[in-house]
């Protein structure tokens, strides 16, 4: 699988070089260093990989849901043993302090179990019908070979929730997985096949993004798609999708707003909002962004955010004391220096931050932008990074106006001890999710998908598995 860190393909139940014996390099972010390559696939691995996955899913689909939860069960439970070298791989790749890898690790494992146990209940219906000779009925059976494309930000929590939906259904995957963190994804996979899961039923692939998607998506042996990433790719694997009549989910974009009314308890907000922000140095999908603050609260909850943001020790994800890690890739730093440019030259106040930590690694100070105008790109982009906007508004309607304006809308935070205001953000507030007065996402019962153009579909909770099957009619008349 990999000689610290030399990452290579799995297909077919084995793992091995590319076909060209081509590679990729695998840096360290917190200091710039080449800790490894990974193999990069053509189109001769992915049509093995293909042919494969066609002969996985013909097998799989004929194991009975009980011994596929027996089995994926096991996958949980080698990931738990493994999570102290898994943590650390991530850590070496990805950036994230140690902790945060340990607990993505571990949460990995308890969505295997989830959906282990929703594929035992995969339930089809009887029809009460109009004959007392006839039987109508509903079945379920699996959707077929899935195509799935995963994140570097979350290495272990986006593929295992792709792998373990389709698994728990029935269908056999290949998984193209993040060149910046392969080693993380590659030792997921390899719990699954030591646990027994049957050759071609998982297959791990990374390479070139954009030619595997083209080459994988419009293929007639896939049948499904799923995809995390940015919109503007998401909408692109939609449409060539679409236009081969293939079931998608799509995990994409976000600009969190976070609505903070008057009435909260200001430190226990603070401490748990500004956790949560700067949680994988602000590289999340739900990232809370946009902070919107009641006027009578906004001067002291800004005070509060800015000295919790300066007090945030910044270092290797190796050192049990660091808060925050580097960015992932060298790419991410012009691009917030980018954003706080034009924020800045627009009017908006640099409360803390703003700049790259030293000239090693990709380290980026944790930035608190206040009284941003509209019209900025930070106030319309989505900035994937430890940067968070405070913003202050006066009415709720102003702030639902405010949380809505974008067409995101994957996640969204509200702290209030206001029944009446609850109830209205319950309603009004345009998102997938919305935790209200605690951070309640990602856990593997309730939903994790985003609606307008953060996505299609959920990937966790009891409908997660249902993309990944398909209801078929039966009457029959005696």
């Amino acid at each position: 699988m990999t000689a610290w860190q030399n990452t290579l393909l799995f297909i077919d139940g084995s793992w091995r070089a590319g076909a060209a014996g081509e590679t990729i390099p695998v840096l360290n972010p917190a200091n710039e260093r080449q800790i490894g390559t990974v193999a990069k696939a053509t189109n001769v691995d992915l049509d093995e990989a293909l042919a494969a996955v066609a002969r996985g899913f013909a097998a799989w689909r004929r194991v009975s849901a009980w011994d596929r939860a027996v089995i994926m069960r096991k996958a949980a439970c080698l990931l738990r043993e493994r999570v102290d070298e898994i943590a650390v791989t991530m850590v070496h790749e990805n950036g994230k302090p140690l902790a945060q890898a340990e607990g993505e690790t571990l949460l990995g494992a308890d969505i295997i179990d989830w959906f282990a146990n929703e594929g035992l209940r995969a339930y089809g219906q009887i029809i009460p019908p109009r004959a007392p000779d006839v039987v109508q009925m509903t079945f379920k059976v699996p959707v077929g070979p899935v195509a799935a494309f995963t994140p570097w930000n979350f290495p272990i929590n986006q593929a295992i929730r792709k792998i373990a939906a389709a698994l728990a259904a029935g269908c056999a995957i290949i998984i193209k997985g993040p060149e910046e963190t392969p080693a993380s994804v590659a030792a997921l996979v390899a719990c699954f096949a030591d646990s027994g899961v049957p050759a071609g039923v998982l297959n791990l692939v990374f390479g070139t993004p954009s030619d595997i998607s083209q080459y994988l998506v419009p293929h007639p042996v896939i049948r499904k798609v799923s995809f995390t990433g940015s919109t503007a790719v998401g909408k692109h694997l939609a449409a060539l999708a679409g236009a081969h009549m293939k079931r998608i989910t799509m995990e994409l974009g976000g600009h969190a707003p976070v609505i903070v009314a008057a009435d909260v308890n200001l430190d226990s907000t603070v401490q748990q909002i500004a956790t949560h922000k700067f949680r994988n140095a602000g590289q999340t999908c739900v990232s809370p962004t946009r902070f919107l603050v009641e006027g009578a609260m906004a001067e002291k909850f800004t005070s509060r955010f800015v000295d919790f943001a300066r007090k945030l020790k910044v270092g290797s994800g190796l050192e049990r004391e660091t808060d925050m890690g580097p960015l992932a890739n060298e790419r991410r730093i012009p691009a917030l220096e980018a954003l706080i440019s034009d924020a800045l030259a627009k009017g908006a106040t640099l409360a803390t931050g703003g700049k790259r930590i030293g000239n090693a690694g990709w380290f980026f100070e944790p930035t608190v932008l206040i009284d941003v105008p509209i019209e900025t790109r930070i106030m319309n982009e989505e900035p994937f990074g430890p940067i968070a906007v405070i913003n202050r508004f006066e009415t709720i309607d102003a702030a639902i106006s405010e949380a809505n304006r974008l067409s995101y809308g994957l996640a969204a935070y509200a702290y209030t001890n206001n029944p009446s205001i609850s109830a209205r953000l319950r309603a009004e507030v345009e998102s997938g999710m919305i935790t209200i007065n605690h951070l309640g996402f990602a856990l593997p019962e309730v939903p994790f998908g985003g609606i307008k153009d953060s996505g299609f579909g959920t990937e966790g909770g009891s409908e997660a598995i249902e993309a990944y099957l398909e209801s078929r009619f039966v009457t029959q008349k005696s």
